[in-house]
């Protein structure tokens, strides 16, 4: 997986998303089935939808706003560079997302807390975690975005443990931050480095060190 490609999640009347079949982003038709009573027309009936990608031409199916057909994954995938333990959490979050939301935000404020763990935080508290990592490099707009989606600031629901309050909205938010936090902490680093290694001559590499002290 390519962690810099961008995702749009599959919603409803939305004109363009990462279709469900052929993955790729497209445009979107919308169509809205004629009601019929009594075998007379009654007018379209926005509690029903087929969407057809413009890429692919497959259709899915929408019913009161969600996606019924294809039951697919509509969240993006997990960067490749998370842990596995953290991507197996992420993944269980995408599995159970229709069917659940407050749920999958569940997993994803405990993958959040683990991602901070691994990069050296405590782990205790997201807040002070996510904190220390905008001090490390972290954007600040994260620390903006997860207050916004209530990871922080709510002692009365620590990660983990259902929040009644969260939807899929919310859920979605938490996909990206996942990444989002993976991508600048983990991937960005992990390619410099690899540029770094392959670019710079051995020789100007430990002139650099003895330079830096290290």
């Amino acid at each position: 997986m390519n962690n810099n490609i961008p995702y749009t999640p599959p919603s409803f009347e939305s004109d363009g998303f990462n279709c469900p079949f052929c993955q790729a982003y497209a445009d979107q038709n919308w169509a809205f089935p004629t009601k019929v009573v009594k075998n007379t027309n009654y007018g379209s009936d926005k509690n029903y939808a087929i969407c057809r990608c413009t890429r692919c031409g497959q259709f899915s199916i929408w019913v009161n706003k969600d996606m019924v057909f294809p039951r697919a994954l509509t969240s993006p995938p997990p960067n490749s560079d998370l842990p596995e333990e953290i991507k197996t959490d992420y993944e269980e979050a995408r599995a159970i997302l229709l069917e659940s939301p407050r749920r999958a935000a569940a997993l994803l404020r405990l993958s959040i807390q683990k991602l901070c763990k691994h990069l050296g935080e405590n782990g205790e508290t997201i807040n002070d975690d996510i904190a220390s990592l905008v001090k490390k490099g972290l954007p600040s707009q994260v620390q903006q975005a997860l207050d916004i989606v209530r990871v922080v600031g709510n002692n009365a629901v620590h990660p983990g443990q259902i929040d009644l309050n969260d939807n899929k909205d919310v859920a979605n938010s938490l996909f990206s931050l996942v990444n989002l936090i993976a991508d600048t902490m983990i991937t960005q680093p992990k390619h410099v480095e690899e540029l770094y290694q392959n670019v710079v001559p051995e020789p100007q590499c430990e002139a650099i060190k003895r330079r830096d002290g290290s």
